[in-house]
């Protein structure tokens, strides 16, 4: 073994023992004051940290953020002045349910930018290795894959708000038919929604635990329900809730409302199934036309074909 590599291998295992002696006294040292309070407080409400502010934390992520987190945030907000569409991102981050603002959202997208631009630089630099690559073409490359990458994460939410949608929509006619159920027992509304935020989970369950908890911090009941409906984007959703609200506001029947409501949403879901088994019928041909018909032909014809090349003089 070489010289070199002995140092380069003496070197490591000095660093290593350095990194777990510091580690080591770190996680020695006197625990925080918030660390010692923290378990006596779990029951109180918390205010919800953004991911974007420093962490009282040794890790080297959040050293690395308490480092480059302002020049980060300083690029997060150029994006956000070049791409612009706030409103359409704080839109879908609500639909959503995320708590993401869009300021951290920003900071999503530049973080899958830079990955798709490290990603193909060191692409590059492996290319560099075996043979001559010009710069200008790679640079243009490394610049693309960075949009590519931002583009996809705003895509990427778009794609979640959609299956979460879809899920919600799934979801609505088993909750109805529950609301309506224990409302035509005898409950109020607010407590038929409460018992099917006890009894039920999902996306939809999620967003009627919001209503709740808007509900009980004082705001009225029909513009907690008003806001739900503005809020999400499936229209069965909105006019559950605004249906919901009028029933409240002036006492109007709610059971069959929300049984037809129910009714309405599977026979929309039967109608997109037939339409989505129609689709996948023409698709289904592509195979048959492109892939099994030539060989099916090639079968029939090639024995003929040989036979006429051995009998022919």
């Amino acid at each position: 073994m070489s010289g070199a590599a002995v140092g380069v291998l003496l070197g490591a295992a000095w660093a290593t023992g350095s990194w777990l002696v510091a580690a080591s006294v770190l996680r020695s040292r006197r625990p925080a004051l918030a660390d010692r309070v923290m378990p006596y407080l779990q029951d109180l409400p918390q205010t919800p940290r953004m991911a974007t502010e420093p962490q009282a934390t040794v890790a080297p992520a959040a050293v690395g953020w308490a480092i480059f987190g302002p020049s980060v945030r300083r690029l997060a907000g150029g994006l956000e002045r070049v791409l612009g569409g706030s409103a359409s991102v704080r839109r879908r981050l609500e639909r959503l349910g995320s708590p993401m603002t869009t300021e951290q959202f920003r900071v999503s997208q530049l973080q899958w930018g830079l990955v798709a631009f490290t990603a193909l630089a060191a692409l590059g630099l492996l290319l560099t290795l075996h043979s001559a690559v010009a710069p200008l073409p790679m640079l243009t490359a490394c610049a693309v894959a960075f949009a590519v990458g931002v583009l996809c994460r705003d895509q990427a939410l778009t794609s979640a708000v959609r299956r979460r949608e879809e899920r919600m929509l799934a979801e609505f006619p088993a909750v109805a038919d529950l609301l309506a159920l224990s409302v035509a027992a005898g409950e109020g509304p607010l407590s038929a929604l409460e018992r099917v935020a006890t009894v039920s989970h999902g996306e939809l369950t999620h967003d009627v635990r919001l209503l709740l908890g808007q509900v009980r911090t004082g705001t009225p009941v029909h513009r907690a329900l008003d806001a739900l409906a503005v809020r999400t984007g499936v229209p069965a959703v909105a006019r559950f809730a605004e249906g919901l609200a009028v029933a409240i506001e002036r006492g109007t029947p709610l059971v069959d409302v929300l049984h037809a409501q129910a009714a309405d949403v599977r026979e929309a879901g039967r109608r997109a199934l037939l339409e989505a088994g129609a689709r996948k019928e023409v698709a289904m041909m592509i195979p048959v036309v492109f892939l099994i018909l030539p060989i099916t032909v090639i079968f029939a014809f090639f024995p003929g074909v040989i036979g006429l090349d051995l009998t022919s003089p």
